[in-house]
């Protein structure tokens, strides 16, 4: 059941209205029926993958939470160690088999066959859920939910379930149980929400999609507009996650329960790192949290370095340690993304980039000392936005391209060929190149806005509330020419799924 279809919005309203009919203390239940609907509707074979999750992970956080009670820490341990083998395991077995046997094969030159297997909805997304909740039961962040039931609508939550954000029990739990009256604010305020979400969706993702779709798809043909293919993908990705999030957290704001934010602008970062605290930003808080705090305070960790420490000296010694527990956790980012080297790659490639500014954090402060540059400077921030963004563009060819040689392929021709008409070429909707030319002035348009928009927001301006404060047939207005909009331009181009879905 595709977020932008309209027998979602039927099952959204129907959801909404009977949450709020039914007796409060009922209105959990009401969540987690729909909950599971929504996930059989996407095929009933899956329910299988989540049940397994949602089980292991509710008995074995009870396990732990009373062994670990009894003073036994070490059987505590190995339930968790047994716990993740099991949750990750299923998500292992179900996302990287075939790769792995294809890779086996290249390096042994075998004919080992892949496995036909199913590959569960939100499977990525849920299995880091769970398993975030038995290390914070383990870790005694918070205590174990002895109602399965109310543990399994935590997993099975449908607004996030396909593409997060990735919630923390501790956070989201309470909101889930919790007895909500109506408030039309919120009602409003989600509805506010899912628009803004189906318009970045239905009209700017998907019209860019069809260039990037075309110029990745034939890139010896659209040799020309490499360049402009990966900034096709950059907005499309960007508007394609951020507005399925906003869709995501609009319905989930009907209900009163406020999710996670999941973006802060993130094209406007200064630095790789500050651009992984804005993009998927739960992701990211996952990882810091789960991966690289542990990787980083464990034994094995101090003891290489004080080693570095002795080879390279203090400074460079203590920053080792920091980039490669960095590189791990980008390694798990890139084969989160996908089963292909291409997201390996990408991964790497960024958490060399944020591992090396580490090290070299004391040199460029150096530098710009020599230089008299303080950092405050408007010419300075101008400047690190837009090396930033070159530095994500470049990594975005691997997570677009069909394999790493292709990536390479592309990130030559970007620099070596630029013949801009080739875009005309490129058939847009059902009128063909007919329509080309409106589509990306359609692109143009919505960019210029969405960037004003940023602009605004990253100056603290709150959009929505100074929408709010006009006069009520203007604000009317606006969201009415929004809604129109959709429907002659987002209907145009062809009806895609969200990107992160598939993850």
């Amino acid at each position: 059941m595709s977020l932008v279809s309209n027998l979602f919005i039927l099952f959204v309203a129907a959801s909404v209205l009977i949450y709020y009919l039914v007796p409060r203390r009922f209105q959990w239940i009401v969540l987690l029926a729909f909950s599971y609907i929504y996930y059989i509707a996407g095929g009933p074979r899956y329910v299988v993958f989540i049940l397994f999750s949602t089980i292991v992970t509710w008995l074995l956080a009870l396990l732990i939470e009373k062994t670990e009670g009894n003073g036994n820490h070490k059987g505590a341990k190995k339930l968790l160690i047994l716990g993740l083998i099991l949750n990750f395991g299923m998500l292992g077995v179900v996302k990287y088999t075939n790769f792995t046997i294809e890779n086996i094969n290249a390096l042994f030159h075998l004919h080992l066959r892949g496995i036909e297997l199913l590959f569960p909805l939100g499977i990525s997304f849920y299995t880091f859920q769970s398993s975030g909740y038995l290390l914070d039961v383990y870790w005694k962040r918070c205590k174990a939910e002895r109602q399965p039931f109310k543990y399994a609508l935590f997993v099975s939550y449908f607004p996030q379930i396909l593409q997060g954000p990735i919630g923390r029990y501790s956070r989201l739990a309470n909101q889930l149980y919790a007895e909500h009256k109506f408030e039309s604010q919120n009602i409003v305020r989600g509805f506010e929400r899912i628009l803004w979400g189906f318009f970045k969706k239905m009209i700017l993702a998907d019209w860019a999609a069809v260039f990037s779709d075309a110029i990745f798809g034939d890139p010896e043909k659209y040799s020309g507009v490499a360049l402009l293919g990966v900034l096709f993908y950059a907005v499309q990705l960007y508007a394609d996650f951020s507005g399925g999030m906003d869709v995501v957290i609009g319905i989930s704001s009907m209900l009163g329960i406020e999710l996670d934010e999941n973006f802060k602008r993130p094209y406007f970062a200064v630095s790789t790192a500050d651009f992984w605290h804005r993009w998927h930003i739960t992701l990211g808080t996952w990882m810091k949290d789960y991966v690289f705090y542990p990787v980083t305070l464990s034994r094995w960790m101090s003891k290489f370095g004080k080693k570095c420490k002795k080879v390279f000296g203090k400074k460079i010694g203590r920053a080792i340690p920091i980039g490669v527990a960095n590189l791990i956790v980008f390694f798990l980012v890139g084969i989160w993304h996908g089963a292909a080297w291409k997201y390996i790659v990408y991964g790497l490639y960024n958490g060399v980039i944020i591992a090396f500014s580490g090290i070299m954090a004391d040199n460029y402060r150096s530098w710009k000392k020599k230089l008299n540059i303080t950092g405050t400077e408007t010419w300075y921030y101008i400047f690190t936005v837009i090396r930033t963004f070159v530095l994500v563009l470049i990594g975005t060819y691997f997570d677009r391209a069909d394999t790493v040689g292709q990536a390479f392929l592309m990130m030559k021709q970007s620099v070596t060929s630029f013949v801009p008409s080739q875009l005309l070429l490129i058939p847009a909707g059902k009128q063909g190149t007919a329509f080309t030319s409106y589509a990306l002035l359609i692109i143009g348009v919505l960019c210029v806005i969405q960037f004003i928009i940023s602009v605004l927001q990253e100056r603290g301006v709150k959009i929505r509330e100074s929408l709010a404060k006009l006069p009520f047939p203007v604000t009317v207005a606006i969201y009415f020419c929004m809604l129109v909009s959709i429907g002659l331009f987002g209907s145009t181009a062809i009806a895609r799924g969200f990107i992160y879905a598939q993850f």
